[in-house]
């Protein structure tokens, strides 16, 4: 629930502006945007309200202090990050908020009110996802020198692994262990390719492309991304998560092709 007071519309308080800046920059890190992303449109909304913003980002909060332009006045919060699944979706929502606001199309009650329905938009289809993640990855199958037959073992891969990783993250799984169940169930599937009879010259590929949907590719764009910026605990902190999440990958696809016996020279 939105805990931004709101009493005037035009022109809100130091307090108000402090509050609802730190709850949509918690938002807007926790969907996966980079941070000079989330500064910018913080900054962009603060020069509207006629307020001057100082932003700290942390993996796990954002301290936000907002004074008004005299300097006379000031409003500090840490605002924890809520944490939920990378959106694309969310992330240009709340940018689109952004420049509505600074453009003058949207007054500060409204603003309030945005930040909540976007917030509570419902994800998309689960298995409308499941789908298209696991048309992708035999796509990338192909991309790799796959066959048919290949593609399609790759195709089954991702389907039962990414059902088990959704499963299992609804079920509040630690992530960590969600990426190593989903590594080896996928990895085992994927030695499908090795078995006689099966019609596939390149089982090799299949194998080696059955688990790249779970590759965190955004968290790693975003270490990079903050690294250039400047913000070195973020791009720290985020590299260090993936590469926690590729090590917890690797496991689980190292047991799969041992629990299966295959080669590895």
């Amino acid at each position: 629930m939105m805990k931004t007071e709101i009493i005037n519309n035009d022109m809100p308080s130091v307090k108000e502006v402090c509050k609802f800046l730190s709850e949509y920059a918690a938002e807007l890190l926790g969907c996966g945007a980079t941070c000079i992303r989330i500064e910018k449109n913080v900054a962009r909304m603060a020069d509207k309200w006629q307020t001057k913003v100082q932003m700290t980002i942390m993996p796990r909060h954002v301290h936000l202090t907002v004074w008004n332009m005299d300097g006379q006045h000031s409003y500090s919060t840490i605002e924890c990050v809520r944490h939920r699944n990378i959106s694309f979706d969310v992330n240009s929502r709340l940018s689109r908020l952004s420049w509505a606001v600074a453009d003058g199309r949207t007054g500060f009650t409204e603003a309030v009110e945005e930040l909540k329905r976007q917030t509570e938009v419902k994800p998309y289809n689960e298995w409308l996802v499941l789908l298209l993640v696991s048309l992708a990855n035999a796509s990338f199958c192909r991309l790799f020198g796959g066959d048919i037959t290949a593609m399609l073992i790759v195709f089954m891969c991702t389907l039962f692994g990414y059902r088990l990783k959704q499963v299992l993250l609804a079920y509040k799984t630690d992530v960590r262990f969600v990426f190593l169940c989903a590594a080896f169930f996928s990895s085992v599937i994927g030695t499908a390719g090795y078995l006689p009879g099966i019609p596939t010259h390149t089982p090799s590929i299949a194998l080696g492309t059955s688990v790249l949907y779970l590759i965190p590719g955004i968290p790693y764009i975003n270490s990079v991304n903050d690294l250039i910026d400047g913000h070195y605990i973020m791009a720290f902190c985020r590299l260090a998560d993936a590469a926690i999440l590729t090590g917890c990958l690797s496991i689980g696809f190292c047991g799969g092709q041992i629990l299966m016996g295959i080669e590895w020279f």
